[in-house]
């Protein structure tokens, strides 16, 4: 990655400087001259010189602050976050082991405008929401696609986590409005490093893991990293496992000061189960009541990817940015949940068996130039590239009644002979984008984010059970544009609009969705902290809905979300961190077809979300170890379950927390505790049984750092 600034400011004071060395990713530079063929146009243009550094966060140092100060998730040109026309918020490696992070659920808890845990004890996917709509993932910012239907991600295999909030097509290609997640990829370090764990908990959980990496050349031109884990577990439900094996292995080679080259592999299997498969309505059973079936009962992930990551410097400000991934994912899963629960007095709830089996195989890449210059007080960053994704799917799903179950008498009936198969699906898409984008800075103050992005579907379905085979084609631009002005060296505010658009089904036009947004940003120069308010309006339209007059699926419906948002990350002094995070939200359903549910809620949208996570270090005095102490707590307003608002949750709050001694320089013991009064209450439910949020768990590891 390549980090740039102009710097015609000289700073006050040893606070401002100390922040600046060591927490932000503003590098000064220092001009060139620009090579002209004319005296005159060497006054005029300057070239600024390029410093290289290593790591996706720039000068961020992720596995030991919780403050990023840089990112590429509004943009693919790597930003200052204080100057990026948007709100991001960034999940670093150290947040994420402070808190015990072992799914991106958990990653996100404590993030402005994100919505987690809302299908409770159902484990089949990543479930979260950001600014009331379910969001897009991305992988060093290339397509992963959407968690509903696809795998868990495992959390310990990226550097950061970065969320861009509102509609982000034109960075990233398809996507809905509420924003976009993007993980990066832990990378090799030119410097040795490592760190090696072991830890127990509840639900007879254990787990051991690494990551560690060094150089293989004494001249820093070949260095290795390699990371995984390993865990044996239950889940908090009867008849449950939760089992995994995580190996990922990467080499980066620097042939020179100006090229970079990584190849990173990794494999992930987890052997699981989907579900508590839900409790009778009406019922308080314990959590760890099953009513599914036993003996089928699985969740299955085989995933293997390739990914290579390419950075040069042509000098004279161009540069050359390349990541391509190969992937092949296999998955499956298979339970039996309680489909209904009987009104008449009986105890005996009907259950429903379903099933899936899917395989995909994806190449995604993404090619571009982004050229650097600075003309009469102005500084232009233009990057242009291309993006070719091929994923092919093949998809089945099963589902069929199963026998009854007796909630006061459960008696299991073992696995069945067959499940019938209701789809089958292989589906080839060919995805092509071409995008340009353009950042402007006036006199170190105003800055001109502007982006365009023009995505090409190519679909061919082909329905196994049917033989009937339908394609389609999209071609959708999208728009960005942004304004940021710095008032001082801390204090900026910036205005933006933004688009986004995704494909609903082959034959209806695809969603699209608009963004307004507003705010401000503090960044003081005292001691790494970002603190940040905003406000915006989006909108989604074509939306998929039955047309009243054609009783067909039309592009007619339309919802509207208005919203703030408030987040602070800071490391106030060295005792006391904090990551603070409190967002309202007003969602109305515009147009929604023949069901009447016009001027209704969104359903999984609460109005209120709020979240603090505060950790106060007490220094060993000789006779004993560093000592850190973390208490958090988060909180959801009420939220219904359908978009007829018939059926809703209470509000809740739910408290985490954590505490560290260190029995040597570079060995420590953490306690880990999640929903530490173990609160419970129902995520989902109200159509045929409830599914509660997460009991209380805990976890106690030994550390080893070098």
């Amino acid at each position: 990655m390549h980090i740039e600034r102009l710097d015609k400011a000289s700073l006050r004071g040893r606070g401002r400087l100390t922040l600046l060395m060591g927490c932000t990713a503003l590098v000064a530079l220092q001009p060139l001259a620009a090579v002209s063929q004319d005296g005159q146009a060497a006054e005029e243009t300057t070239v600024l010189e390029r410093i290289t550094v290593e790591g996706a966060g720039g000068a961020d140092d992720d596995a030991r602050s919780i403050v990023a100060t840089t990112s590429t998730g509004a943009s693919k040109i790597p930003t200052a976050l204080l100057d990026t026309p948007a709100s991001v918020s960034v999940i670093t490696a150290r947040e994420m082991q402070e808190r015990n992070v072992s799914t991106v659920e958990e990653a996100l808890r404590y993030t402005a405008g994100v919505s987690t845990d809302f299908y409770g004890s159902d484990d089949r996917y990543d479930y979260f929401k950001i600014r009331g709509f379910d969001a897009y993932v991305y992988r060093d910012g290339l397509m992963i696609g959407d968690p509903f239907g696809g795998i868990r991600e495992e959390a310990y295999a990226y550097e950061r986590v970065e969320v861009l909030k509102g509609a982000s097509s034109t960075t990233f290609g398809v996507s809905d409005p509420g924003g976009s997640v993007n993980f990066v990829t832990k990378t090799p370090k030119s410097e040795r490093f490592g760190e090696a764990y072991i830890s127990g908990g509840s639900y007879s959980r254990a787990e051991m893991g690494f990551d560690f990496g060094d150089n293989l050349t004494e001249d820093d031109t070949l260095s290795y990293r390699l990371t995984g884990k390993v865990r044996k577990a239950d889940a908090e439900y009867d008849y449950s496992r939760d089992d995994e094996k995580f190996f990922m292995g990467g080499l980066t080679w620097r042939p020179s000061d100006v090229t970079t080259l990584s190849i990173v592999y990794d494999h992930l299997n987890k052997d699981g189960v989907p579900g508590s498969g839900g409790h009778p309505l009406g019922t308080d059973f314990d959590r760890s009541r099953f009513f599914g079936e036993p003996d089928y009962n699985y969740r299955g992930t085989n995933r293997n990817s390739v990914s290579v990551m390419l950075d040069h410097d042509f000098g004279s400000g161009l540069t050359l940015g390349a990541n391509a991934r190969y992937s092949r994912t296999d998955s499956d899963f298979g339970y039996a949940y309680i489909s209904s629960t009987p009104t008449n007095g009986s105890t005996t709830a009907s259950r429903a068996f379903f099933g899936n089996d899917q395989s995909v195989d994806d190449v995604v890449l993404d090619t571009h130039l982004q050229y650097d210059t600075s003309f009469d007080g102005i500084d232009s960053r233009s990057l242009v590239g291309v993006t070719y994704q091929r994923t092919s799917t093949d998809n089945k799903n099963y589902w069929g009644a199963a026998p009854g179950i007796d909630w006061l008498n459960p008696v299991y009936t073992g696995r069945p002979a067959s499940v019938p198969i209701y789809q089958s699906l292989k589906t080839d898409q060919d995805t092509k984008a071409l995008y340009v984008q353009q950042n402007l800075t006036f006199a170190d103050r105003l800055t001109v984010s502007m982006g365009l992005r023009n995505d090409w579907l190519d679909t061919d379905q082909t329905d196994r059970l049917t033989g009937v085979r339908t394609k389609g084609d999209v071609s959708e631009l999208t728009s960005r544009f942004g304004l940021s002005y710095r008032w001082t060296e801390e204090l900026a505010t910036y205005a933006s609009y933004s688009e986004s658009a995704v494909p609903s089904s082959l034959t209806v036009e695809p969603e699209r969705g608009k963004q307004y947004e507003v705010g401000v940003k503090y960044q003081p120069l005292e001691f790494p902290a970002l603190f940040s308010a905003a406000v915006y309006d989006l909108t989604k339209s074509n939306i998929t809905r039955t047309d009243p007059v054609t009783n067909l699926q039309s592009a007619i419906g339309e919802v509207r979300v208005r919203g703030l948002d408030l987040e602070a990350k800071a490391e106030i002094s060295d005792r006391w961190s904090l990551t603070a995070a409190y967002s309202y939200l007003s969602s109305e359903i515009v147009e929604n077809g023949a069901d009447g549910n016009e001027g209704n809620e969104l359903a999984f949208v609460p109005h209120h979300i709020a979240s603090l996570w505060a950790t106060y270090k007490l220094p060993g005095d000789g006779r004993r170890g560093d000592m850190s102490f973390s208490l958090g707590g988060r909180y959801s307003s009420s939220y219904y379950f359908d978009d007829a608002n018939t059926v809703s949750t209470d509000g809740h709050v739910v408290f985490d927390a954590a505490a560290t001694y260190k029995l040597a320089e570079n060995t420590a013991v953490e306690f880990n505790v999640a929903n530490l009064f173990d609160e419970k209450h129902v995520d989902y439910g109200g159509f045929g049984a409830n599914f509660y949020n997460p009991g209380r768990s805990f976890s106690l590891t030994l550390r080893q750092t070098w």
